[in-house]
């Protein structure tokens, strides 16, 4: 093996079944050297397109990823790592991009250039996380795509788990909606992408906002999102509300069509009760979605709580 030329390794590297990609380290923003088929195949980038780039392109807006946080510490201190990303196609399609990460150092030690070896876990995810024994969906499922929350499905089973259990222990549950207002005039004014950051930067303020061991959320519709919590009056419910409300302006995210704020809001809707046995968790829902549209109608940017009324 010490006999190879150079030549032979790099054909060896650009023949292999594995994405490999190098980037150099030296350089600012470790831009890729050296790109071979499979990974381009992978991808669907061609190769010159990529070089001199950061592989930061194949997450478009899909920015808040803990993968990327590892990695990115990992270059930081030049050190090996192994990663799953959300990483898209040009024509928008996803695929879950298993990464190893290894650094390369010269005869001095200096650091020269990051390995990185690619392959699609997309499928192998699907087969490996397989429907529990319990039943339920199974857990490839459970995870919104977008924003790394619970799914609609699966906070909708949860809903319904933890509804028993309330009316079974005669205790307060609380559920509260919250919708990006004016959304759909935010991506005709900058197109579906920018709508899909802004989606995920309000996902972010809610989940950081709702960290009790009880507390559940989840992205329910487009722009609109869940949370269920235990044990909360509605006093306390809109309090929180408020705190997601104040922290989203506080994003300062320009909707040009927003009115005199001329920045993104929620509009919030609140249900809290002790569920009565002859109450369905659709009560709960319907609750819900009634105060919604009212705090839409609101003026929006608004927190509106569901009346005795709307339970019926």
């Amino acid at each position: 093996m010490n006999n190879w030329s150079i030549e032979a390794w790099q054909r060896l590297i650009e023949n292999a079944p594995e994405g490999i990609v190098i980037c150099d380290a030296q350089a600012n923003d470790h831009p890729v050297v050296f790109v071979n088929a499979a990974f381009a195949q992978l991808c669907g980038y061609p190769v010159d397109s990529l070089m001199g780039t950061n592989l930061r392109i194949l997450q478009g807006t899909d920015r808040d990823q803990e993968g990327r946080v590892r990695l990115s510490e990992a270059l930081k201190n030049g050190a090996s790592a192994r990663v799953l990303m959300r990483n898209y196609r040009p024509d928008g399609s996803l695929f879950w991009n298993e990464c190893m990460v290894q650094p390369i150092r010269n005869a001095k030690g200096e650091l020269t250039h990051f390995v990185g070896f690619h392959r699609d876990a997309s499928e192998r995810l699907k087969n490996l996380e397989q429907r529990p024994p319990s039943g339920g969906l199974p857990n490839w499922m459970r995870e919104d795509r977008l924003t790394g929350l619970h799914s609609r499905p699966y906070f909708e089973e949860l809903l319904q788990r933890d509804w028993s259990l309330a009316q079974r222990d005669s205790h307060e549950i609380g559920l509260t909606l919250f919708d990006v207002d004016d959304l759909g005039a935010y991506n005709d004014k900058f197109d579906r992408s920018a709508g899909d950051a802004c989606i995920r930067r309000v996902a972010r303020v809610i989940a950081t906002s709702y960290r009790r061991g009880g507390d559940l959320v989840g992205r329910w519709d487009g722009g609109s999102f869940a949370v269920l919590t235990q044990g909360d009056a509605a006093e306390r419910a809109s309090h929180y509300a408020q705190t997601v409300s104040q922290r989203v302006r506080d994003l300062k995210m320009h909707h040009p069509t927003a009115g005199a704020g001329r920045y993104v809001t929620v509009s919030a809707a609140i249900a809290s009760l002790v569920p009565p046995r002859t109450l369905s968790v659709e009560g709960l829902l319907k609750a819900c979605q009634a105060a919604m549209k009212r705090a839409k109608r609101n003026g929006k940017d608004a927190i509106i709580t569901a009346e005795a009324g709307d339970f019926s």
